[in-house]
């Protein structure tokens, strides 16, 4: 197995591509080890000294580190990802649940998760990360940033005068976005 690495714009994260499916579908983000008990993989990873945060796209993961050496930790998340891989292991076990504000007006709701997931989600995702819908009320939506656009340097900015104007261009209803801690 060959894992690639590819660095992003948040220099306190990697992506790493494992030639191999991660998540048939969606995106998780997992913050610390007991957020990550319903996946064996993000779990061990957080065994790793210096991991602090574990991303799962589609076919990549990205880690983010606490300010430890990425030349050692490298080393350390690849032998982990190759093990789990080629011992079969799945990469969820159980459910996640999903933390949504009340939505107002479905068909606002569907234009917004629309856009979301044809023009900003591939973009993001190429950084290896990803931003998720968490609701819209009163105007405003909320997101959240997740793997490598998580504490990025730039995801204020992305968020601001990014998705909010894109957002705010194709539905009047839209007054501002928001992140989601």
């Amino acid at each position: 197995m060959f894992i690639q690495t590819e660095q992003t714009p948040n220099p306190a994260t990697l992506k790493f591509i494992p030639g191999e499916v991660v998540l048939e579908s969606g995106t998780l983000f997992f913050e610390n080890k007991e957020e990550a008990s319903a996946s064996p993989l993000a779990a061990v990873l957080f065994d790793i000294e210096g991991v602090c945060a574990v991303f799962f796209g589609s076919d990549f993961i990205t880690i983010e580190n606490n300010g430890a050496d990425w030349d050692q930790l490298k080393s350390a998340v690849l032998g982990t990802i190759m093990e789990h891989y080629t011992a079969g292991l799945p990469i969820m076990t159980g459910p996640l649940g999903e933390d949504v504000i009340d939505d107002a007006d479905p068909e606002i709701v569907k234009q917004i998760k629309e856009l979301l997931d044809t023009r900003v989600r591939p973009a993001v995702a190429r950084d290896g990360g990803d931003i998720t819908y968490h609701g819209f009320k009163e105007g405003v939506v909320y997101l959240k940033m997740q793997g490598a656009c998580s504490g990025c340097p730039s995801s204020t900015a992305t968020l601001k005068y990014g998705i909010e104007n894109l957002l705010k261009h194709y539905i009047p209803e839209v007054a501002s976005v928001e992140p989601v801690e």
